[in-house]
């Protein structure tokens, strides 16, 4: 059995012990982003002079395409882009995802179910505030991503975490989820391709899945589709909707432009719900930010209906990077590194190395493990505490190719 998370690494910043604590406790009780924590320390360590490597960020390291940036240069100057628009998301932006969603996800929707918003994360915090109730529980496949738990605690409902390590190429069975499900389940989140693992559900394994989920009345799904551009040999990242279209009506999905298109300071994501929840979902958006800047509804329009020839070479890089980067880890010893059929990272098992001595240090958990890499070898990884159980690496190869081969291979020399 792997470990379980060493929360100190995640605790909130703000303490709310106290009855007059200036915090609310709501707001106190979310974790801080431990990949963000773990990129502002490499930052800051880079920005003192140290040779560091950091495998944390998730994003990638190309400029936007130059059409799309120029459409946002356009839209720049054109005065009606300098005022309010639908909460929503502008008309042809939501024609662009419909599209978007036809040919990329198979799957058939309306421009009124599309809510266009400020990245993916607010599409995720939005999908579970719009279905949870206080005490609803909802099925997480772990590893997974670090947004989540927060978003899920944020909608007052508790996270039930599935597991699935290496052994199983990280993706859960419909076994494993008739074990957890309860008469308080009111979701499963699913993320195929994955961030954390990069594990991409086959066609049949998402089937499987999909006619479960539809013998369970009233059970919904969240499908989190933001990499499903990016999968390699030859393979698709197919829909749940696609392949079990029976539940539809209980699916909302969540996708963006960051990370296919190099667009992740544009923040541009989206969620599609069913008529009811997507009614409520435009509500809450009414309130809580409004429009999405018009410039980058404008880049993401030229963004999905451009040239997408750009696309296609950045996903070469990344294939090229995710070859080199697991047959490297897996000359480190103690590392077992399945191959990631999508996504941009790799997520090493470590699992082995938790109880060894290295270099006089016994590791007790991943996290130790990468407190040690960075302090001895200057290479900033995320531990396996910030995506679930302890005993797990991430890493990005979403950065250039001569840097990605230096830090494995101080890690190399670091566990020889």
């Amino acid at each position: 059995m792997p470990k379980i998370a060493h929360r100190e690494y995640l605790e909130p910043k703000y303490s709310c012990t106290m009855s007059h604590s200036r915090i609310s406790s709501r707001i106190a009780a979310i974790a801080e982003s431990a990949t963000l924590k773990v990129d502002s320390k490499a930052k800051a360590l880079i920005a003192q002079g140290r040779p560091v490597i950091s495998y944390a960020a998730g994003e990638p390291d190309f400029p936007t395409p130059q059409h799309i940036v120029e459409a946002a240069e356009r839209a720049v100057v054109d005065p009606k882009n300098h005022r309010y628009t639908m909460a929503v998301g502008l008309p042809e932006m939501r024609e662009a995802i419909v599209e978007k969603t036809r040919q990329d996800s198979g799957t058939e929707v309306k421009a009124s179910q599309v809510i266009v918003t400020n990245g993916g994360k607010q599409a995720v915090y939005q999908s579970f505030a719009v279905i949870i109730d206080k005490g609803d529980e909802v099925l997480v496949p772990a590893p997974y991503w670090t947004t989540y738990p927060e978003a899920i605690k944020l909608a007052g409902g508790k996270q039930v975490d599935v597991f699935a390590g290496s052994d199983q190429g990280y993706k859960v069975t419909v076994a494993q989820l008739e074990a957890h499900y309860t008469d308080k389940t009111k979701a499963l989140l699913l993320c195929s391709p994955s961030n954390p693992t990069g594990a991409v559900y086959s066609k049949e394994e998402i089937t499987a899945i999909g006619q479960w989920v539809a013998s369970k009345e009233n059970l919904w799904v969240i499908t989190d589709e933001i990499y499903q551009n990016l999968v390699y040999d030859g393979l698709k990242a197919y829909s749940i909707t696609e392949l079990v279209p029976e539940i539809q009506d209980r699916t909302i999905m969540v996708n963006g432009v960051a990370k296919s298109y190099a667009m992740t300071g544009w923040r541009l994501g989206w969620m599609i719900a069913p008529d009811d929840a997507a009614k409520a979902a435009a509500n809450l958006q009414s309130h809580l930010t409004s429009n999405v800047s018009n410039i980058s509804q404008r880049a993401a329009i030229a963004a999905l209906t451009g040239d997408q020839e750009p696309v296609k070479k950045m996903l070469e890089a990344f294939d090229r990077r995710r070859k080199i980067a697991v047959a490297e880890l897996n000359k480190v010893p103690g590392f077992v590194t399945p191959n990631p059929e999508g996504a941009f990272y790799v997520y090493p098992d470590v699992s082995g190395l938790i109880g060894k001595e290295v270099a006089g240090r016994t590791f007790t958990s991943s996290l130790e493990i990468a407190d040690f890499i960075l302090d001895e070898a200057e290479v900033a990884l995320v531990p396996g505490e910030a995506f679930g159980p302890s005993g797990y690496l991430r890493l990005s190869y979403a950065l250039g190719d001569e840097q990605l081969l230096e830090g494995i291979q101080r890690l190399q020399k670091l566990f020889a």
